[in-house]
């Protein structure tokens, strides 16, 4: 891997939290929804996640279109349930690493995510380190708060802009292919991780 970069933007499900899909999958078999496969996986989803994803829908108004789709009497509280049931924990050597690497190179998040998984990501992460991520993330991009997606290359064309960084300045790690397809698109040096793995070889 080439080097040495000015900065490394790290995606944050399945690198640095473990997330298990399947999980929310049997969540919501479990309140009637066989077919949630088919609605959201890693690779594509429906519209309504979509949504959810660039902030331009409500928890709530998400809660309230998953609600129809499960058992009758199922209630919020359980779809929101179902829905964080993928969010893992932060690895404490993955921690370890990125409080090292940081005190050298700058580290930012680029993340698909939403605002009710962000909240439960927040927790975890305070109960697995004493900094805030804030302190060691340089900046946090959520797809949530800045109306945009990963794949898609204009997306990291913002993101360098915002960061203040040509893309060959740049390192992107993602365990999902069609981001880092999306990231090579717009100039970046992006490798694939396979999750599981430590990071550290990643930068040898």
């Amino acid at each position: 891997m080439k080097g040495p970069y000015k900065a490394i933007l790290f995606d944050l499900g399945g690198v640095l939290i473990d997330i298990d899909y399947q999980a929310t999958e049997r969540a919501f078999i479990d309140l009637g929804v066989h077919d949630f496969a088919a609605r959201y996986t890693q690779f594509a989803q429906e519209d309504l996640f979509d949504l959810f994803e660039t902030g331009q829908i409500s928890p709530q108004h998400f809660i309230n279109k998953l609600l129809p789709i499960t058992s009758p009497g199922t209630s919020p509280n359980q779809v929101y349930a179902a829905w964080n049931a993928m969010l893992g924990q932060f690895p404490p050597e993955k921690i370890e690493f990125l409080l090292m690497i940081s005190k050298t190179t700058p580290i930012f998040m680029l993340s698909n995510t939403n605002a009710i998984h962000w909240d439960i990501v927040i927790q975890r992460w305070k109960n697995s380190c004493k900094l805030t991520l804030d302190q060691v993330f340089q900046t946090i991009f959520l797809s949530h708060e800045i109306k945009r997606r990963k794949p898609h290359p204009s997306t990291f064309d913002w993101v360098l802009e915002q960061m203040g960084m040509k893309p060959a300045e740049v390192l992107f790690i993602d365990d999902s292919p069609q981001h880092v397809e999306g990231a090579k698109l717009a100039g970046l040096n992006a490798v694939l991780y396979e999750p599981g793995k430590p990071l550290a070889p990643y930068f040898s």
